[in-house]
């Protein structure tokens, strides 16, 4: 396919052969570094999709739409991946092969919770995927895509609200031990002198920094479970219900987004330092095929839309995602304790009351 350049895609000597990109980003005409995306939190996918599905509701072809939300973004790696997009949608490369192969370039590396944002936009190609092979209207699928971005991302913001009293809380206590050891400064104890010029002291000062960093450690792993990950809850039976929209049989509905959740790397992205896609993640998508087999069979039965319904059990499963979100989110008030309970308060006595002991013990033993 030729054509003149569209949007975002600069004129060259002539189109490019061959099937989608497979090594890095273009040099020369999307950029090499990564610069943009350290030094700040790319664009969320939900924006970025939303203006496309405005943009092809409108009838914007694809490949333009892309390049026209590229054009207005701010220079990083959400930028280069649209404008890669349409170039490639240019040269007649479905959207999602290209997304794909920009997505296996890893371009959100060294961002913010990277991970996190290559899984998001795994799971809108996934999503395209499914338009594109069963002829379900793109903008309308884009919109369900859209609606369950945002309800996903609404569910992490409640959770990390709910999380920051418990993590500034437990920060202000990893200051324990440094405070206890000025305190007894303070009352003019020679602790100092303990802790540096006797095995005593030594031993002191090495226990309390082992269990100073296992009370971080285990801080940031609670803190880590807490969070809900970057998976979309209710993204296959809302995929489902967007296939079966552009005509699709059930049977052929399932496995075009079978094909397309293993096509993407949905199921292959590497675990989150969160933890968030691991094996609980794997449990979750299990649990939504099989409850989207359960959909299809009351459809059957009682000859409701299994549209509708697929849409409601998304729904459904996106409630069910949030309250354990939030369930987490709570309980880790009462477990980041625990650390306070076995690291720092120890922490605090070793190296706060024990050479304070010491001191006060020397001092009078020498007096005699």
């Amino acid at each position: 396919m030729t054509g003149g350049p569209g949007p975002g895609r600069p004129g060259t000597g002539g189109p490019r052969t061959g099937g989608p990109r497979t090594g890095g980003p273009r040099t020369g005409r999307l950029g090499t570094g990564r610069l943009g995306t350290r030094r700040a939190r790319p664009t969320p996918a939900a924006v970025l999709v939303e203006r496309l599905a405005v943009l092809v509701g409108a009838g914007v072809a694809p490949a333009r739409a892309w390049g026209h939300v590229g054009a207005v973004e701010p220079p990083g790696a959400v930028r280069r991946l649209a404008e890669a997009v349409a170039l490639d949608g240019g040269d007649g490369v479905a959207v999602s092969t290209s997304l794909v192969s920009w997505l296996d370039t890893r371009p959100f590396e060294g961002a913010v919770d990277s991970e996190g944002h290559d899984r998001t936009w795994r799971q809108v190609a996934c999503a395209w995927r499914v338009a594109e092979t069963s002829g379900a209207p793109m903008a309308d699928c884009l919109h369900s895509l859209v609606s369950a971005l945002r309800a996903a991302d609404e569910a992490r913001r409640d959770v990390q609200v709910a999380l920051s009293g418990p993590w500034a809380t437990a920060n202000v206590v990893l200051a324990l031990p440094p405070v206890g050891l000025l305190f007894s400064l303070g009352l003019g104890f020679d602790t100092g002198a303990v802790l540096v010029g006797t095995p005593i002291g030594w031993a002191c000062v090495g226990v309390a920094g082992c269990l100073v960093v296992v009370a971080r450690r285990w801080n940031a792993r609670l803190v880590r479970r807490a969070l809900p990950s970057s998976r979309v809850p209710g993204l296959r039976p809302e995929l489902l219900a967007v296939a079966l929209s552009g005509g699709a049989s059930w049977s052929s509905g399932l496995a075009a987004v079978d094909e397309a959740v293993a096509s993407c790397g949905v199921e292959a992205v590497a675990p989150e330092p969160r933890g968030g896609a691991g094996p609980a993640d794997e449990t979750a998508d299990r649990v939504e095929r099989r409850r989207c087999e359960a959909v299809l069979d009351l459809s059957r039965r009682a000859g409701a839309p299994a549209g509708l319904l697929l849409r409601s059990e998304a729904r459904e499963l996106r409630l069910e995602a949030r309250t354990a979100a939030q369930t987490a989110a709570g309980r880790l008030g009462v477990t980041l304790m625990l650390p306070l309970g076995v690291c720092i308060l120890p922490a605090f006595l070793v190296i706060g009351v024990v050479p304070l002991v010491v001191s006060l013990v020397s001092s009078t033993a020498g007096s005699w």
